[in-house]
């Protein structure tokens, strides 16, 4: 069963229905004892990080969170916001963030001498895994996603970056740290190889 947290910041809806098309059991949470129940957790977000951490706060579900991420090691998968939502904070709002992931998140700045492009990043993009992870499986496969994005994760230790892609500059597509994955892109939103990311996050044990 997958327990996806519902704080009103997230397209839960269209992760219910990817989950459905895959026939895989999938839940939202939405209170710290619901939360205290999942085996995996995942954390989706769309919209501004401080409101996001906000929400979070307000329906006491971080300390809830941090017992069965960092406690209990559960798999545990952060979307777009959410993966943002793993790092130390972000300049979006400037607040902290839940620091599951040494990184720090930051919006796109393009050098003078590069294209300047438009913000936010907004398309199919490819990506290119830097590590083995079980999430994508065959790592020299063309993996493509669909991206919707004006900031961006930039790890302080490479061991924490899963996958990276390009818009301007490089950037990291993907995070991880132990039992804790995080995307960038909207994996249900990307037709079969967000179904095949998401399986195989529901595969983790």
């Amino acid at each position: 069963m997958i327990s996806i947290v519902d704080s009103g910041i997230g397209n839960v809806a269209s992760l219910l229905k990817m989950f459905a098309k895959l026939r895989i059991e999938a839940q939202l949470v939405r209170t710290a004892a619901e939360v205290a129940q999942a085996r995996k957790l995942i954390l989706p977000g769309v919209g501004h990080f401080a409101a996001a951490m906000e929400e979070l706060r307000r329906r006491d579900l971080v300390d809830a969170l941090n017992d069965k991420v960092l406690g209990e090691r559960i798999p545990t998968l952060g979307v777009c916001l959410g993966m943002q939502l793993l790092t130390r904070g972000s300049e979006e709002g400037g607040v902290e963030g839940l620091g599951w992931i040494d990184a720090d998140t930051v919006r796109f700045a393009f050098p003078a001498s590069s294209p300047q492009e438009k913000i936010p990043n907004m398309g199919w993009r490819p990506i290119a895994p830097c590590q083995p992870t079980p999430l994508f499986p065959d790592i020299g496969k063309p993996w493509r996603f669909y991206f919707v994005h004006s900031y961006h994760v930039v790890c302080r230790n490479p061991a924490n970056e899963l996958a990276r892609s390009r818009y301007g500059i490089d950037y990291t597509a993907c995070v991880v740290s132990g039992n804790i994955y995080g995307m960038q892109f909207h994996p249900e939103k990307s037709h079969r190889y967000g179904m095949q990311a998401l399986g195989a996050f529901a595969e983790l044990s």
